[in-house]
C-alpha cells in the first residue's frame, strides 16, 4: 500500500507534469520542462538524462555524457534561450558521463567536476572526455548564477569518485546520477559500487531537502518521486538480509545468487536477469570486504567549497 508521502509525491508529480505537458509541443525534441526553466533533456531510446536550468544571467548544466548528447542538449538551450551556458557539471568521473565536455567549454562554459572525479579523469584520459576547467574540494558547495543556487553535496565513496547529487533549494528538485535509478534492480554486476558507503549515502540523500528528481537513469519517468532512494537503499538491505537467511540455512555460498527470489521487486526493470548478478556482488562485498576503497582525505579542511581554475 502506498504510504501519505508517496501517493503526495505522485500527485505532485502529476500535477507538474499536466501543468507543463502544455508546453511540450513547443520544446525541443528530448526536452521536458519539469519547473519553471528547469528541464530534463535525453533521448530514452540512449538510456542517458542530463538537466539543465536557465537562470537570470545565463544557463547551468547537469551532465554532459557524451559529444553527440552534448551537442544535441546545446542546440535544444539555444531554441529555448539566447542566454549563455555558464557551467556544466560532472556528476562523477565515468567515461559514460563524464565525456562531451569540451561541446560546452568552447562555447565558453566553466567545466566542473569534484576533486576526487578530476584527478581520475586526468589519469584515464578518453578521446571524447575533456578534462574539467574547475575543480571544487569538500563535501559541500553552493554555485550561485543568477536568481539560482544549486547545492552540490559530496557523500563520499559511494560510486566511481567525486560522485556528488545536485539539489535546487528553491525549486527541491534534485539531479541524481547512477545512484538511484526508479524502477529497476541495481546495475548487473553493481561495477564500481562501494556497497556499505553506498547505502549511508542513500540514508543522507533521503534526509536531503527535495522532493522529486531527474534520474540520469530511469525505467518510471524521467522525472520521478525522492521514494526512490528509499526504496533503492531498501532493496539493497533486503538483498543483504536474504543472503544472511541463506547463509544461515547452510545453501552452498555457489547457489545463494540463484536460489534468493524478492517478490515484491519482480516488476522492477531487469529483475530476473540482474538480480543474480547484484546477488553475487553484495555477497563478496560482505565476504571480502569494501571495494574499491580509499581513505577519507578531509578536503573540506583546505578551502571547503572553493572553485579551483585547471591551469595547462
Amino acid at each position: 500500500m502506498l504510504n501519505r508521502y508517496r501517493i503526495k509525491c505522485l500527485f505532485m508529480g502529476f500535477l507538474c507534469l499536466t501543468f507543463f505537458s502544455a508546453y511540450a509541443d513547443e520544446l525541443p525534441p528530448f526536452t521536458q520542462a519539469v519547473a519553471e526553466n528547469v528541464y530534463s533533456f535525453g533521448d530514452p531510446s540512449k538510456g542517458y538524462f542530463s538537466m539543465f536550468v536557465v537562470t537570470s544571467r545565463g544557463v547551468i548544466v547537469m551532465e554532459t555524457v557524451n559529444t553527440p548528447h552534448a551537442e544535441a542538449m546545446l542546440a535544444a538551450i539555444q531554441q529555448i534561450t539566447d542566454k549563455p551556458v555558464r557551467f556544466a557539471l560532472h556528476s562523477h568521473n565515468h567515461w559514460d558521463h563524464a565525456a562531451g565536455g569540451q561541446v560546452f567549454q568552447d562555447v565558453g562554459a566553466k567545466t566542473v567536476a569534484h576533486i576526487e572525479a578530476y584527478r581520475w579523469m586526468k589519469d584515464n584520459p578518453h578521446p571524447d572526455m575533456a578534462l574539467p576547467n574547475r575543480y571544487w574540494k569538500g563535501s559541500r558547495k553552493n554555485i550561485r548564477l543568477g536568481d539560482t543556487t544549486i547545492e552540490l553535496h559530496y557523500l563520499g565513496m559511494n560510486h566511481g569518485l567525486g560522485m556528488t547529487v545536485f539539489i535546487l533549494p528553491k525549486q527541491r528538485i534534485a539531479y541524481i546520477a547512477d545512484l538511484v535509478t526508479p524502477n529497476r534492480v541495481l546495475f548487473t554486476i553493481v561495477p564500481d559500487f562501494n556497497i556499505g558507503p553506498f547505502v549511508e549515502s542513500l540514508k543522507k540523500i533521503e534526509q536531503l531537502n527535495f522532493d522529486h528528481a531527474i534520474y540520469s537513469h530511469s525505467h518510471a519517468n524521467v522525472f520521478e518521486p525522492k521514494i526512490w532512494v528509499t526504496q533503492t537503499r531498501e532493496f539493497i538491505e533486503d538483498v543483504q538480509q536474504a543472503i544472511t537467511e541463506e547463509f544461515q540455512r547452510g545453501t552452498p555460498f555457489t547457489q545463494i545468487p540463484q536460489t534468493i527470489d524478492l517478490p515484491q521487486y519482480r516488476d522492477w526493470a531487469m529483475y530476473y536477469e540482474w538480480l543474480p548478478l547484484n546477488v553475487w556482488r553484495i555477497m563478496l562485498d560482505g565476504v571480502m570486504g569494501p571495494f574499491p576503497w580509499q581513505p577519507d582525505h578531509r578536503y573540506k579542511k583546505a578551502f571547503p567549497g572553493v572553485l579551483h581554475r585547471h591551469h595547462h
